[in-house]
């Protein structure tokens, strides 16, 4: 039961990030989103710890091996829309690790992935267009994201938040990837 409860959770997210993508342009993207979810390695971490689709599994796995996720490393490894994807050693500064600037179409769906995870973890009538906005804010980005990435997706989200969705998608069509 948890395997297909899972499945529904994991497939009702990227349903959402297709829809969003694709209205903004983003097909291929859209269309490829997350498919490492439905990987033996991920897939299976999230039925053993499927949180009834209000939290990630990843952060029970975590808590249960004290400190990682076998799931999420396997994830943010092979998906170029988390940030994490794009830490690297670094030449420069005080830091052995460096976020590198993300191209702008993974920023993007950065923001959308976080506006769908947001609306499943959520559900309902409880998502409003400040909830990606608050979710970002309590999450960990700390130093690690690049500065113009990070510049970005905060731009982007405080967008949403006051503006909505409709300023927020044009915006994105025609000056964030007309770039």
């Amino acid at each position: 039961m948890k395997a297909f409860a899972h499945f529904c959770t994991i497939t009702k997210h990227k349903k959402l990030v297709l829809k969003e993508c694709f209205r903004v342009g983003l097909y291929k993207q859209g269309l490829l989103h997350d498919m490492s979810k439905y990987s033996w390695t991920e897939f299976r971490v999230g039925c053993r710890y499927y949180q009834g689709g209000t939290r990630s599994p990843n952060n029970a796995e975590w808590e249960e091996k004290g400190g990682y996720s076998s799931a999420w490393l396997h994830h943010k490894g092979r998906n170029k829309h988390h940030y994490e994807y794009w830490i690297d050693y670094s030449l420069e500064g005080p830091n052995l690790l460096a976020g590198m600037k993300m191209p702008v179409r993974y920023v993007v769906e950065m923001f959308l992935d976080r506006i769908a995870a947001s609306k499943v973890y959520l559900g309902g009538d409880a998502y409003t267009s400040d909830a990606p906005l608050a979710y970002y804010e309590n999450g960990r980005a700390d130093e690690l994201m690049h500065k113009d990435t990070r510049e970005l997706l905060e731009k982007l989200l405080h967008m949403l938040a006051e503006e909505g969705e409709e300023t927020t998608y044009r915006y994105i069509r025609r000056e964030v990837l007309k770039r």
